[in-house]
């Protein structure tokens, strides 16, 4: 089986992989890399990632405006969100990180809606696919992705919610992000969740540097060990490496268009 992965979640804009691009994407390859989507947060990092994906071939941009940086959002961010897309550079493929967070302290969520909204509607003018950012929230941002419908749909990362929850997402086109939160055996919600859903619907991810695969506690992920997500993915499925692989290959070019 030849290895073909594209991680559709990186921040590769962040340490340890700023400065250090060339020896991080050539590990990456090493493992079957081919293509990284490098995931931005905030208005002021959009220049930076753009700058990677127009340097190196391997890496595609995503922008966004994430949920836990509500603190410092402006409004003028969205006007300079929309200045870049109107630019449609060749290699921005996806709008996001975007979503909604529960989790984090003084979640200011009726400024999150806002926000997300004015996102989704960008990516409905724009006619791009979303990455999507839940944590407590999964049934409120299925309510959104109803209400504000979009051509391209999108992907809700690093899934770890209920069935029925991913079968909601599913329902009105997106697809589900497997992570590195399901290579540990105690994750059996997770684990029993995916081993269930359309393979179809699945993409995969590592959210570098953060989600760290089994093994690995401790230390910063890396693009490299989405082969430790596969591989634990393969171990759920009744399907053979080849199909899941050549299906979420499928799955990537499908939504991202690379």
């Amino acid at each position: 089986m030849s290895a073909g992965f594209v991680d559709t979640h990186c921040h590769f804009d962040f340490p340890p992989f700023y400065g250090d691009e060339l020896r991080s994407l050539e590990q990456a390859r090493q493992a079957g890399v081919e293509k990284i989507i490098a995931v931005g947060v905030t208005a002021k990092r959009f220049d930076g990632v753009m700058a990677l994906a127009e340097r190196f071939e391997p890496i595609h941009a995503a922008l966004g405006i994430h949920p836990m940086t509500i603190s410092e959002f402006k409004e003028e961010h969205v006007s300079q969100f929309e200045a870049w897309l109107e630019k449609r550079p060749e290699k921005l493929v996806a709008i996001g990180e975007i979503g909604l967070d529960l989790f984090i302290d003084n979640p200011q969520f009726e400024k999150q809606e806002a926000l997300l909204d004015a996102q989704l509607k960008l990516a409905r003018r724009f006619e791009l696919p979303v990455i999507l950012h839940s944590r407590r929230t999964h049934d409120k941002l299925a309510m959104h992705l109803r209400r504000l419908a979009l051509p391209k749909t999108g992907v809700v990362h690093g899934f770890a919610g209920s069935l029925q929850q991913a079968q909601a997402f599913i329902e009105v086109g997106y697809f589900i992000g497997v992570g590195g939160t399901m290579t540990y055996e105690r994750a059996t919600k997770t684990r029993r969740t995916l081993a269930r859903l359309p393979l179809s619907k699945l993409l995969l991810e590592t959210d570098s540097p953060d989600m760290p695969v089994q093994g690995f506690q401790g230390e910063p992920n890396r693009p490299e060990r989405i082969q430790h997500v596969f591989k634990s993915l393969c171990e759920i499925r009744e399907e053979s490496p080849e199909e899941i692989l050549d299906a979420i290959r499928d799955n990537s070019r499908r939504l991202f268009g690379i």
